[in-house]
């Protein structure tokens, strides 16, 4: 159980280093988390610096660094930018990194080999991938994972392409590991073999995906389905509005646990868009406590 960690900002936009230690400490202790992905899609790590992440890393190692797994993003649209961010990850106290496909280049996939490869060969920590080819542009082909997966380096895959058949082609074939990126699909992927899921609904409800986790792998698949069904509302209402990093920071307001603004070219969510995810949260259980005015 893995989430893909927003970043708190502060009202006038910069990064909120305790919000940050303070948030991590929250989704670990509070929320079943094993591990957290840092400056991820979620985290807005397009718009924070190469330093800012450098300082979010820091910080969130130094909270948990010592009770859960410490991924870091350090993909980007250079191959050479990738490995400085790798590098720096590993320097900062990284266990590993998630690299995501180079978005908005479209390169071929003998340059998306070449890509993952140089970052999997500038350090020491094990790679997750990160196929997203709706925001990437191109997806990694099954052809290509399976060389990927000869690197001793490159272990994982975080498959936001939702195509099952063939992440199960590519489970059987390789030794990968998958984790569902998309949290529609959480209870779908592990029934078709992914070790667990990354999830941006972890933030309000990661102690019931770990749990359905538990229940299936323990044979209980009603159980986990039930689980399944119970969390509907709670991630229609934070994955298919004005998405994830802004409604994952609307949700944890809603809470009482603010995460503070977006920052540009992402806005914050509108008054209509809480509405409909206050009963959405209800609906999935989620307790919000009175008087929590976003």
């Amino acid at each position: 159980m893995l989430t893909a960690m927003v970043t708190p900002f502060t009202d006038d936009g910069e990064v909120d280093y305790e919000g940050v230690r303070d948030l991590a400490t929250y989704l670990v202790d509070e929320q079943d988390n094993d591990g957290l992905i840092v400056s991820g899609t979620t985290g807005e790590s397009p718009t924070t610096s190469d330093d800012e992440k450098e300082r979010i890393l820091r910080a969130v190692v130094e909270a948990v660094g010592d009770r859960a797994t410490v991924v870091a993003g350090a993909g980007s649209n250079d191959t050479r930018h990738s490995v400085e961010l790798a590098r720096t990850a590993e320097r900062a106290g990284a266990d590993a990194l998630l690299v995501v496909t180079p978005y908005y280049s479209k390169p071929p996939q003998e340059g998306l080999y070449r890509h993952f490869t140089a970052v999997a060969d500038a350090t020491g920590l094990p790679v997750m991938l990160y196929d997203i080819p709706g925001r990437s542009g191109v997806p990694i082909q099954s052809g290509t994972l399976a060389r990927l997966a000869d690197h001793e380096r490159i272990v994982a895959v975080k498959d936001a392409k939702a195509d099952l058949f063939a992440g199960s082609q590519v489970m059987a074939a390789t030794g990968l590991v998958f984790y569902s990126g998309d949290d529609t699909l959480n209870l779908p992927w592990l029934a078709v073999g992914a070790a667990g899921c990354v999830s941006v609904v972890g933030h309000v409800v990661g102690t019931e995906i770990a749990a359905m986790m538990r229940l299936y792998r323990a044979g209980d698949v009603s159980g986990a389905l039930a689980v399944h069904r119970r969390l509907l509302p709670v991630v229609s209402g934070i994955m298919t509005q004005a998405g994830g990093a802004i409604m994952a920071k609307a949700a944890l307001t809603l809470m009482g646990r603010s995460a503070g603004p977006a920052r540009p070219p992402l806005v914050e969510a509108t008054e209509r868009e809480i509405a409909r995810l206050r009963e959405d949260l209800i609906a999935g259980g989620v307790k919000l406590p009175d008087g929590v005015v976003p």
